[in-house]
């Protein structure tokens, strides 16, 4: 896919990992559209960063936990522009919910955040994409194909994220491609510490962590390779393989 004039929106897109993949599908001549939830500061400033390096972009606000609001953000993507070419749905939550921690308040809202408002925004993006032989990206985790301890709602959702990525790939296909990356030690919470860091470290066969910029750039190819849809790319220093 030629990238120049045509319109990528990224859920999630103010800051990490969506931003890096806003910068790199902009920096390819895309439009970008970044949505936001409660980071309209993070937003604007990625919005400004992108108009800087010459990149057409706006920013919209939305709760993805409410299916109405996730089809008001694909439709206020597409009509801006007139079209929608890219989807990304980057957008999640995450957190640890050891056994016997879990609430049913808290598995619900993951899977809503990370799941379902991936698939109501594909179907609601999915008229628009046919037109324009357009693009799904779906953001899972490594995690899900070597899961860790304490995570189980959360490693379920990404897990879900995965086989939606698969079934969407059929059902979409021939005008949709839809893939998905599956990140691995990329961007570790900002309140972990030099330990935690360094043991995930020893995790990883490549020996380091990765970076925002390497999601981008997987999501920059999948976007490009015309000839691949419904597969899973791990971007994870080889660390699934421990």
């Amino acid at each position: 896919m030629e990238l120049r004039n045509r319109v990528a929106l990224v859920t999630g897109g103010a800051h990490r990992l969506g931003k890096a993949i806003a910068l790199a599908l902009g920096r390819a001549g895309a439009k970008v559209v970044i949505h936001y939830h409660h980071s309209a500061p993070k937003a604007e400033t990625t919005v400004a960063e992108l108009q800087e390096l010459g990149i057409e972009a706006l920013a919209i606000s939305g709760d993805v936990a409410i299916v109405k609001e996730v089809e008001h953000i694909v439709d206020q993507a597409a009509s801006h522009w007139g079209r929608l070419d890219i989807l990304v749905n980057n957008v999640g939550i995450w957190g640890a919910t050891p056994i016997g921690t879990a609430t049913q308040e808290r598995w619900d809202e993951l899977m809503a955040v990370n799941v379902r408002s991936a698939f109501f925004a594909a179907q609601r993006a999915t008229p628009h994409l046919r037109i324009t032989q357009g693009t799904i990206v779906n953001i899972a985790d490594v995690g899900a194909l070597r899961p860790w301890r304490n995570h189980t709602p959360y490693l379920v959702s990404k897990g879900g994220v995965i086989t939606l990525t698969e079934a969407l790939a059929k059902d979409l296909a021939p005008e949709i491609r839809v893939n998905a990356v599956a990140p691995g030690a990329v961007l570790l919470p900002d309140d972990w510490t030099q330990e935690q860091a360094d043991a995930t470290i020893r995790t990883v066969p490549l020996r380091r962590l990765g970076n925002a910029e390497d999601i981008g750039q997987a999501v920059l190819y999948l976007v490009q390779a015309d000839y691949v849809t419904g597969v899973t790319i791990p971007v994870d220093g080889g660390q699934r393989l421990h």
